[in-house]
């Protein structure tokens, strides 16, 4: 059987470095482990696979557990745009034993336990600033368990005597009431942290080894194997049901996930041989043409990477925290070097330098370059003479944190030769792929001073109305484990811009708000853009997988969810 009529069976196989983030919904913010957690997971409102890619309007939320998008026409959105209704859709079951209805009050629960304090969800000030009441929900659960390493049951009893004012539920239906308007709110809500919670989450710390080993699947697959760095092993969920999910598919047999540290080029041997399927947390590509000219290619461009500063490191003196020092360091960057170690690496996409916080298709982006140099290769001098002025004019020593595989290491080392050349050394601390990002998220390594500048990347959640996709996570105060603002910035100024941003409810005045917050930041330097790149990469994929669609909102990934194996015969 081929062609586009789908197959049924086979264990899907992924190889490659790196691992989630975390498995827990309410608290994974890796866009890659967004592969995994789609599968075994529903919102209220999630993406459908778009195969040809033209513009933001086709990565729309759908429908997935509610019943329909409410609008002030069909009556489930308030005239005043405050008050949503969602009703939830009828066949959709927990794999437990006996298998159980999802309810409005599961929903209200994954809402919760994502303003837990032992690992808050990355993406919460999207909710808090939105939701009536969850601000100071999420503020009592913190303020509870501030001097205690809480057990699971105290986390529970907390949540189930406290609830969120502006999240109500009535047998089978959800009321969100908003603080203000929010164009984006649908997109909000199909976040992978916004997935409901059993009753059974209740006996488990958030992303605890006894709940990873305990995950339930609303799914078409459930998790049965999972070891961080490791592996890990799905298979199909017997509970779910095709004509309840408008979205996903259940072709496979399984999946198997075996996570190592490889090169691309280890990774690609591998798929070609027909050993593995798919490549895992690794960049290879097919080596096939990008036209830059491609509409798909204007969809919410992402920073990857950017250079990140960790504002409150001790370190020579507290010196990233002195503007002109970060300064120095725009200036002494190298982009063009950078361009051209992805572009050896085929990394398959369109890319080119950086130069604000929010890239080109992102609302709020305006073409400034506050730090220019001459054809993006650095300025040696004069950041020699901004160090100089900030008092370090014989030098000092930093240290750059980056993940141990793929382009990461060569980007750290570039960036290292290009502040040598201005009197700044470099300690080089590597992390593998699946500690990295659990490592920035934690403020306590920041304020330890275990790092002092580091190269992630950061693509939008969600395309169109999406602002606050870019700058809120990144730039809003937010020191709490688990955050987006890894360097812990903060300016009060930031903070009340983006307020106004948030209350904008016409999409231009949105705009002109956001690039008021993409201005304040980067006068700040908060980070140094580094590169933009597009969207969606061609990644390499074996003989047999067909329905492979690149998803946006999962980091260019596939769906794993509606690929199938052409059969042996």
């Amino acid at each position: 059987m081929s062609g586009d009529r789908p197959c049924y069976g086979g264990i899907l196989r992924l190889y490659g470095p790196g691992s989630m983030d975390h498995v827990d919904p309410a608290c994974s913010y890796y866009m890659l482990s967004g592969q995994i957690i789609r599968l075994f997971t529903r919102q209220l409102f999630t993406y459908p696979p778009v195969r040809q890619l033209q513009d933001w309007r086709q990565v729309t939320p759908v429908p997935d557990l509610a019943l329909e998008i409410p609008t002030v026409a069909n009556g489930l959105l308030s005239p005043d745009n405050l008050t949503y209704t969602i009703g939830l859709r009828p066949g959709v079951y927990w794999d437990t034993t006996p298998p159980r209805e999802v309810t409005a009050h599961d929903v209200i629960r994954g809402f919760k336990r994502m303003c837990n304090p032992v690992l808050r969800a990355g993406a919460i000030h999207y909710y808090t600033s939105t939701i009536a009441g969850m601000e100071e929900f999420s503020a009592d659960y913190a303020a509870a368990f501030r001097k205690s390493n809480p057990t699971a049951a105290a986390l529970a009893e907390f949540q189930n005597n406290h609830d969120i004012p502006g999240i109500v539920a009535s047998d089978r239906t959800l009321v969100f009431r908003l603080i203000r308007p929010a164009l984006d709110f649908v997109h909000i809500l199909a976040m992978m942290c916004a997935s409901p919670a059993p009753v059974e989450y209740d006996a488990f710390v958030p992303d605890s080894p006894e709940l990873r080993r305990n995950v339930r699947s609303l799914g078409p697959y459930r998790l049965v194997h999972y070891v961080h760095g490791q592996e890990l092993r799905m298979e199909p969920s017997p509970v779910w049901q095709q004509d309840s999910d408008p979205v996903r598919h259940q072709y496979l047999d399984g999946i198997e996930i075996t996570m190592e540290k490889a090169t691309p080029e280890q990774v690609g041997r591998r798929i070609r041989s027909g050993q593995a399927d798919l490549s895992w947390a690794s960049p290879v590509t097919e080596p096939i043409p990008v036209d830059p000219n491609d509409p798909g290619n204007n969809l919410g461009y992402a920073l990857n990477p950017y250079l990140v500063f960790n504002m409150v490191s001790p370190n020579a003196g507290g010196a990233v925290g002195n503007l002109k020092v970060r300064q120095a360091i725009a200036y002494a960057v190298n982009r063009a070097a950078l361009v051209r170690i992805f572009e050896k690496l085929g990394a398959g996409t369109v890319m080119w330098a950086a130069r604000s916080a929010i890239p080109p298709g992102n609302q709020g982006y305006e073409d400034f370059d506050p730090y220019p140099t001459p054809d993006d290769l650095g300025d040696p001098e004069r950041a020699r003479v901004l160090l100089a002025e900030a008092g370090y004019g014989d030098g000092l020593t930093l240290t750059i944190v980056h993940r141990n595989v793929d382009a990461n290491p060569e980007v750290a080392r570039s960036l290292a030769s290009d502040l040598a050349r201005v009197g700044i050394t470099m300690r080089f601390l590597a992390l593998g792929h699946a500690d990295y990002y659990p490592f920035l998220r934690d403020p306590a390594n920041a304020r330890a001073g275990e790092w002092d500048i580091s190269a992630p990347a950061w693509q939008p959640d969600w395309f169109s109305d999406n602002g606050r996709a870019m700058l809120q996570p990144m730039f809003q105060t937010n020191e709490v484990r688990g955050t987006g603002n890894y360097g812990c910035y903060s300016n009060p100024a930031v903070d009340r811009l983006i307020g106004e941003a948030l209350s904008a409810t016409d999409p231009e005045q949105a705009h002109t708000a956001w690039h008021a917050v993409d201005v304040q930041v980067m006068e700040d330097l908060a980070i140094v853009p580094l590169l933009v790149h597009a969207p969606t990469i061609p990644h390499l994929r074996g003989a047999r997988v067909r329905n492979a669609i690149a998803m946006p909102t999962i980091d260019r990934w596939f769906d794993l969810s509606n690929v199938w194996l052409e059969s042996a015969e």
